[in-house]
């Protein structure tokens, strides 16, 4: 019974609050409307279409494999990649360095060559693509001829296309926008700052005077600890159910069909952050100190953890409680991997007990709290 008393006290102490209330709140509200509205264009899923691929050759051949090559350049024309003859006297990879050209085809004896340019890897992807299906073809179509000649203009259509690249997505639909992702990101990150308030549980008490009164009381230490960690995390989650709430309704953000498990992600960082909170609380030796360290560590995790931009996942960013976090919500959501949050959750539970522990030797050594 003690227990609760003192986590309803801490709730409504949170609560009292309001300018620290009005931040949890509405910090990550405006920032999800801020970046979900200003980087809409950088989660814009569609399709760029490549057009006038400019192409030097030079036809050093002639015969049937230029006449082919000739219907090759009147269908890619069709398509916006283009064919230009080189003159004699014309240097054409030198041409391409000159970045005049997306590409060089060289035509002779030896076969086809093909120089690209390193500055337009794409282009030059496509064209070389496109000539290896060509070469392919025509070789099958030789031999075909020395077999049966009436088959050749069958192995010639069969496979002739206007789009040479052709995308297919799984769940093409289901991708996030920007607002879907900064109402994830803006989310998991406005969990960690509970490790602000965590490191004034046990220290707020003895800056207000009043430890030494809940010492003096009929209540153990377990229970005092126990109730301002439930307490703590019982008005950071109400904060963090807002927070999904507002942008799943106001906002329309996409929250996908599994929010009780996403949900159980976000309570076990929530219970990372207050633990972490604890922790340097007790090995810092004042609020100032312990307070520069958690803001340091919440915003290199919050910036490589791709709280106010993407960022690409690396060595580094993995070491971010919301790269874990944002991970594995993406993927419950968008490819409905709802296995993805057992590792985040175990992992965050993990590290929860490594603080709490240290937090606990502390105050068993303490004489008070």
């Amino acid at each position: 019974m003690n227990i609760f008393n003192i986590a309803i006290k801490e709730i409504k102490s949170d609560f009292r609050d309001i300018k620290t209330l009005v931040s949890m709140l509405a910090f990550p509200v405006m920032l999800m409307l801020i970046l979900g509205t200003a980087l809409t264009n950088a989660f814009n899923n569609d399709n760029l279409s490549v057009k006038n691929i400019q192409i030097l050759y030079k036809d050093e051949v002639g015969g049937k494999f230029s006449q082919a090559f000739e219907t090759l350049i009147k269908e890619t024309g069709k398509s916006g990649i283009h064919f230009k003859k080189a003159a004699k006297d014309v240097d054409g990879i030198e041409e391409v360095k000159q970045n005049k050209y997306a590409g060089y085809v060289e035509m002779n004896q030896n076969g086809v060559k093909l120089y690209e340019s390193d500055r337009n890897s794409i282009d030059g992807s496509i064209v070389e693509g496109m000539l290896t299906t060509f070469v392919d073809k025509y070789n099958v179509a030789v031999e075909v001829a020395q077999v049966d000649p009436g088959k050749v203009s069958t192995v010639i259509s069969s496979g002739n296309h206007d789009d040479y690249i052709k995308e297919t997505s799984l769940q093409a639909a289901k991708k996030p926008s920007s607002m879907d992702y900064y109402a994830i990101a803006m989310t998991t990150m406005i969990a960690l700052y509970g490790a602000m308030g965590a490191s004034y549980l046990i220290r707020g008490e003895r800056l207000r005077k009043t430890g030494d009164r809940l010492i003096a009381a009929p209540v153990s230490k377990a229970e005092i600890f126990i109730g301002k960690i439930l307490g703590s995390l019982v008005a950071n989650t109400l904060c963090l159910l807002f927070v999904v709430f507002f942008s799943k309704f106001v906002y329309g953000a996409n929250w996908g069909d599994h929010l009780g498990v996403v949900f159980l992600i976000l309570l076990t960082e929530v219970f990372l952050a207050i633990s972490f909170g604890l922790g340097i609380g007790y090995i810092t030796k004042t609020g100032e100190a312990s307070k520069a360290v958690i803001m340091i560590v919440v915003q290199l995790a919050s910036i490589f953890g791709g709280a106010y931009f993407v960022v690409e996942e690396n060595m580094i960013t993995n070491l971010s409680p919301l790269t874990w976090a944002n991970t594995a919500i993406m993927k419950i959501i968008y490819a409905n991997e709802v296995g993805a949050a057992l590792p985040v959750i175990f992992l965050n539970l993990g590290i929860s007990a490594l603080f709490l522990l240290i937090a606990i030797i502390a105050l068993r050594r303490r004489e008070g709290l």
